[in-house]
């Protein structure tokens, strides 16, 4: 197909669905493309010509409707748009595979920036660079202050026992992808599940909450938008912060196929981000250091499972062959993270 005519995204049925579910929103022939760094969800920019918007939609292919339910996120988008929380205005939700070949939705397009890296990030300069991620803690801040049941989000999960089946969930991804001794990763499920802290009052959580997640304006560098809701749910928000934590903390690996945005000048260490959050939530976050080495095991999982696809062919592109060696790395972080507590 042509760039304006990605695979995924027919715009002439498209168009016929927007012309009778929103009379008058399109002006114009619509072209359309992939926006590239997306997760697991496919994400295209549609324009008119005057105005634009953002379909997202499951993969191509075969998947399974849980781990891609595109009603759950414009749920929640939907919800959240009313509140202070800055996310896209939902714009419809469609539902029949006709028109697409799988349920999508439409948002508006928000202009603005997801830095992914410390090099995107080093241009901003270090003053601009520490309030972009103040303002991250501060925007997760203002998530975890929505009242799950006023924002008519109180059956969007099931908080009870949530680190549990967290723990669980994560392990069993991990007995999926076993093919080579890792040592200490079962020390470190262990350990986490010996020390599971007692949750918090359930709040809405992102689940992949990070810098790149979000789109920074281009004026102020404020967040204009939190994106990529695929994992949200009801549940622990120091599952997020402990994510944001890991995220911010540098790898000190050159050239790593995986990287963060924590060496960029300026960015805050991971324990000025946790007091900030402290502070201005009002929670206890005595045993972040959990939450952080949980996040630290979570993403080691998520590796081993690229570095085993790798090893039977299921991966291509540049980077693939380097990610088992990360996954090391990302074990030992867990357990020191742990043991300092």
């Amino acid at each position: 197909m042509s760039p304006d005519h990605p695979p995924g995204l027919d715009l002439d049925r498209l168009r016929v669905l927007l012309d009778r579910e929103r009379p008058g929103l399109v002006t114009g022939p619509l072209s359309g493309r992939l926006i590239e760094g997306g997760r697991s969800n496919l994400t295209y920019a549609v324009s008119d010509g005057a105005a634009r918007w953002v379909v997202r939609r499951p993969p191509l292919g075969h998947v399974l409707a849980t781990a891609h339910d595109m009603r759950r996120e414009h749920r929640v988008i939907n919800a959240l748009h009313p509140t202070d929380v800055p996310v896209p205005r939902p714009v419809l939700l469609c539902e029949d595979e006709e028109v697409l070949g799988a349920p999508f939705y439409v948002m508006e397009f928000v202009e603005g920036t997801p830095f992914r890296t410390a090099e995107q990030l080093a241009p901003l300069g270090p003053e601009r660079t520490r309030a972009a991620v103040l303002n991250l803690v501060d925007t997760l801040v203002g998530l975890h202050a929505v009242d799950p049941a006023e924002a008519g989000l109180a059956d969007f999960g099931r908080p009870d026992g949530f680190l549990d089946r967290q723990l669980r969930r994560w392990a069993k991804q991990l007995d999926a992808s076993r093919n080579r001794d890792l040592a200490g990763i079962d020390e470190l499920h262990a350990t986490l599940g010996r020390e599971l802290p007692r949750s918090p009052a359930p709040t809405v959580v992102h689940g992949d909450y990070r810098l790149d997640n979000v789109l920074i304006g281009v004026e102020n560098d404020e967040i204009r938008a939190i994106l990529d809701w695929e994992m949200s749910t009801l549940g622990d928000p120091l599952t997020d912060l402990g994510l944001l934590a890991m995220y911010s903390s540098p790898l000190g690996l050159p050239d790593s196929p995986v990287s963060t945005t924590a060496q960029a000048p300026g960015h805050p260490a991971p324990a000025e981000l946790i007091e900030r959050y402290a502070t201005r939530s009002g929670r206890d976050v005595s045993g972040v250091a959990w939450y952080t080495a949980f996040a630290w095991f979570k993403l080691a999982v998520i590796l081993e499972g690229i570095h085993y696809r790798y090893t039977l062919g299921q991966t291509v592109g540049r980077g693939f062959d380097r990610i088992g060696d990360l996954v090391p790395v990302f074990i030992e972080h867990g357990l020191t993270t742990l043991q300092k507590g």
